[in-house]
Parts: structure tokens; C-alpha cells; sequence
């Protein structure tokens, strides 16, 4: 158990419900930038040892084990995940426990912490072109579509970015280096796959998730231009999904409200109300259970699909539950993204 982070977090929590104050001020970021990539750099980049691009393949995304990650994916590239945190402090430690959580459940750190400064979670004060900008920056040089994790404020601003991949708030975005901090002077890639030159809005994300979002947050001056559109998922993310606790003072979810997530378009969304005792300020805080032997099994096996019981610990104040499920579908887009990666690359540069 995390308990000083948990105490800490509820503490900050209990004293700035609706403070708009900043959040943790990082470090400054050493400078320096990266060549830009060509979409044939990145295919060859990505070739494979055969044997390995077959069984990745072979994989099923919506069943990927434990075993599957740590003897076929580990040995590939995998997607950027970018976490949002919530917007007052300290709760970005709670992402920061969701980030090694991940990484014990076998992502790679370095898809997950920044690349310029290394830090865990993007805070929901920046600039969410700035993020859409790092969407497309990742691309480029991965040929993998990132995935978006917001908690909170984050989970605000995880649907922000995407109505900014969408055009909803300017016809341009700058690709942003976050290894030099700054925007490039461009709004348009190299497409990874295709070697075609597109512009940064009209990009998506293969995976977004949003827990504990709206309420109170949506009082602040800085996420005005989402009343009234946080639930409303556009075509710039494939999958989302849309957690809600159930009874949740901060997010003012009730029982028997509708908080429904809906697309106005072609994108999958599921909705999924969470235990009504979940805590709103502590719910990403999940590291410890992937050191947990029976809560780790549960989760490698955990299917949505599946009624799986009883979950364990559920009712410790660990959020077994939700971990799974963002767990699962982190497993499934990165399976995709490599085997679509894989497939590319076979197609155009005729790889047998």
C-alpha cells in the first residue's frame, strides 16, 4: 500500500477542492532536438527478427497474457502512453504511481516518461496543442499512434486534445519536440507508414481514457471551452473509454446520473462506472499491484468481456478494477499499433 502518497494526496485534496493553483512545476529540460525522421528510416528501423514479427502477428490483441508481453511484445517497439495528471498539487504523484504501475506490468519506461525531462505526467495548465504537437511528434518517429491516460483535471484534458487533433479549436497545430521544449516550425509530419506529408490535425490516438472527469474542474477558467463538450468523443482516437466512480463528490457523479461518454462519429467508446467507493484523488495509485502476486494474476487475466470474481482487494481502497481495465486495453492498442507497424513495413519496402 501507498498510504503517505494516498495521505498526502487526500490532504491536498480536502484543502483545494476548487483552487485553480498550479500544479508541480517541472524541472528545467536540458536542450537539444532530434533529425527529423523519413517514413522510410522509421520502416526499416522497425524491421524485426522474422520470427518475432510472426508471432507478434499471431498475437490476439483482446487476449494478450502476461507471458505474451514479456516474451513477444517486450522484444518490439511499442507506442508512446501519455499520462494526464490531475490539476492540484501534489495529486501528480498519483499518476507518477499509475506510470511504474505500468512498468511493472511490463511497459517500457521509456515509452512513458518524457523524453526531454523524463518527468511521468503532463499537468492539465499546458497547452493541450502542445500535447496534440507531442501526438504527432511521437508518430513521425515511431510509427506508432500514442495513447492518452487522463485522471481528473488530465482526464479533461485527455478529451481536449483530442477536439485539438480534430480541428475543433484552430485549423493548425505545431508538431512539439519535447526534447527542446518548444514547438517546430511546422504543422504538418511525414506519415511513418505512407511516406505522404499530412498536416497534425486530422491525427488520432489509437487509445484514450478519462476517469473522475468534470465537476468542479469544469468551473476553472482554463477548461471553459469544455462545458458543455467533454462527453462528446470525436474521430481522432479509436478506442476511449470513460470511467466514472459512483459516487463522486469532486466530478459530481451520483448515483443515477448520466454521465455518459458518446461519439459523434466513428469512435468506439464504453463507459464504466467504477465501485462508488472508489477514491476520487487516489485512484491511480496502483504500483504496488504489480508486485502483488494473485492481484497480478488477476489483472494479466482480466478480460471486460468476462466476469471475473471476486476481484481481489477491491474492497482495500485499491483500484484493481480500473487498473485492469486500462490495462487490458494498453495490452491490445500496443499489439495493434506493432502489428500494423509490422504490416506497413512488409508491404512497402517488400519485405517477405
Amino acid at each position: 500500500m501507498e498510504s503517505p502518497i494516498r495521505a498526502l494526496a487526500l490532504a491536498a485534496a480536502a484543502a483545494c477542492l476548487l483552487a485553480a493553483g498550479g500544479c508541480a512545476t517541472p524541472p528545467p529540460r536540458p536542450p537539444g532536438s532530434a533529425s527529423l525522421p523519413t517514413a522510410n528510416g522509421v520502416l526499416r528501423a522497425a524491421a524485426l527478427d522474422r520470427a518475432l514479427e510472426d508471432r507478434i502477428l499471431a498475437l490476439d490483441p483482446e487476449r494478450i497474457s502476461e507471458d505474451d508481453v514479456r516474451t513477444t511484445l517486450q522484444a518490439g517497439p511499442a507506442p508512446r502512453v501519455i499520462l494526464l495528471h490531475g490539476g492540484i498539487y501534489p495529486v501528480y504523484l498519483a499518476m507518477v504511481s499509475f506510470g511504474r504501475f505500468l512498468i511493472g506490468m511490463g511497459y517500457p519506461d521509456a515509452k512513458i516518461r518524457d523524453p526531454g525531462d523524463r518527468r511521468w505526467s503532463y499537468s492539465p495548465y499546458q497547452d493541450s496543442a502542445e500535447i496534440a504537437g507531442l501526438v504527432a511528434w511521437a508518430y513521425e518517429r515511431d510509427g506508432l499512434r500514442p495513447m492518452l491516460i487522463g485522471h481528473s483535471q488530465g482526464g479533461i484534458q485527455a478529451v481536449k486534445v483530442l477536439r485539438e487533433l480534430d480541428g475543433q479549436f484552430a485549423d493548425r497545430v505545431a508538431v512539439w519536440n519535447p526534447v527542446g521544449d518548444a514547438a517546430e516550425d511546422r504543422t504538418s509530419i511525414v506519415d511513418p507508414l505512407t511516406g505522404a506529408v499530412r498536416p497534425v490535425v486530422g491525427l488520432s490516438v489509437s487509445y484514450a481514457s478519462s476517469v473522475g472527469a468534470g465537476g468542479a474542474a469544469l468551473l476553472l477558467p482554463n477548461q471553459w471551452n469544455m462545458v458543455g463538450h467533454l462527453r462528446t468523443i470525436p474521430d481522432t482516437v479509436d478506442d476511449f473509454t470513460g470511467y466514472s466512480i459512483g459516487f463522486d463528490l469532486f466530478a459530481w457523479t451520483v448515483p443515477g446520473a448520466e454521465v455518459a461518454y458518446r461519439h459523434n462519429g466513428r469512435a468506439r467508446v464504453r463507459n464504466v462506472t467504477l465501485p462508488a467507493w472508489y477514491n476520487h484523488v487516489t485512484v491511480p495509485v496502483t504500483s504496488d499491484l504489480a508486485t502483488d502476486p494473485p492481484v497480478r494474476a488477476w489483472i494479466s487475466a482480466y478480460a471486460p468481456d468476462e466476469v471475473r470474481t471476486p476481484v481481489p482487494l477491491e474492497e482495500s481502497g485499491r483500484s484493481v478494477l480500473w487498473a485492469a481495465d486500462v490495462w487490458h486495453s494498453v495490452k491490445k492498442h500496443w499489439c495493434l499499433e506493432v502489428q500494423a507497424l509490422i504490416r506497413a513495413r512488409r508491404a512497402a519496402l517488400g519485405a517477405p
